[in-house]
């Protein structure tokens, strides 16, 4: 009985915390049981905004490890991970927070979160400038240029549909850390390596931002003969 109400109990936070986006990343199941879990342990005197701020001082904390790896040693680069986590905390318990207590600001939220989003990834990618050897800061203009992308198509999806979904089919935001952190460390053991996938990472962003495009034409020209 005791584990019927904590099911029903969580179904419905779940329900009210993410009521307002669609999730189909990978990891969709264990962020939100994760998120769920902390929810109830954020202190009273924490707000959403701040939770903001800490979410971005995260991205910080990953330009300052850059930093460190390019005029120290790279091992500083593993910093840089727990920058990531900080980040992931702030950046997916904020809007959580709100509509977990029944305080949402839906559209200061969205907002709030867009902005905060790009100015995060854009201090990230500065980060990596600094770190990246000569001729391959390129790689870092383009992922910040190419996580824009993904941004506005977002937006865009959400004005067509009216469905508002932060991820591109099984990757989303988490799992785009996890791959920053796989690449981290794969830099800090195999000096040089982080060119490559990070180059990698970047040819696949564009491959994904070009198929979501073209599917979003398509919501788009589907839309207008539905109004005709």
């Amino acid at each position: 009985m005791e584990k019927e109400i904590q099911v029903e109990d969580y179904s419905t936070i779940t329900q009210r915390t993410f009521s307002d986006r669609k999730r189909t990343n990978i990891l969709k199941r264990t962020e939100q049981l994760t998120i769920v879990f902390l929810l109830p342990k954020v202190p009273k005197f924490i707000s959403p905004n701040v939770l903001t701020l800490i979410g971005t001082l995260g991205s910080g904390f990953v330009f300052l490890a850059f930093v460190l790896g390019a005029y120290v040693t790279n091992w500083y680069l593993l910093l840089g991970i727990i920058g990531l986590v900080i980040n992931w905390l702030g950046d997916s318990l904020d809007g959580r927070l709100a509509y977990y207590r029944n305080m949402p600001r839906r559209w200061y939220g969205f907002a709030l979160d867009i902005i905060a989003d790009w100015i995060g990834i854009v201090v990230i990618g500065f980060g990596y400038y600094i770190y990246a050897e000569n001729g391959t800061q390129i790689v870092a203009f383009a992922f910040v240029a190419l996580y824009g992308w993904s941004i506005i198509i977002s937006q865009l999806r959400y004005m067509i549909t009216n469905e508002y979904s932060i991820d591109s089919g099984f990757v989303g935001p988490t799992e785009l850390r996890l791959i920053i952190a796989f690449i981290l460390i794969a830099e800090v053991l195999f000096q040089g390596s982080i060119t490559y996938l990070a180059g990698l990472i970047t040819i696949v962003l564009l491959i994904i931002n070009v198929i979501d495009s073209l599917m979003l034409l398509k919501l788009g020209d589907l839309k207008d003969k539905n109004q005709i």
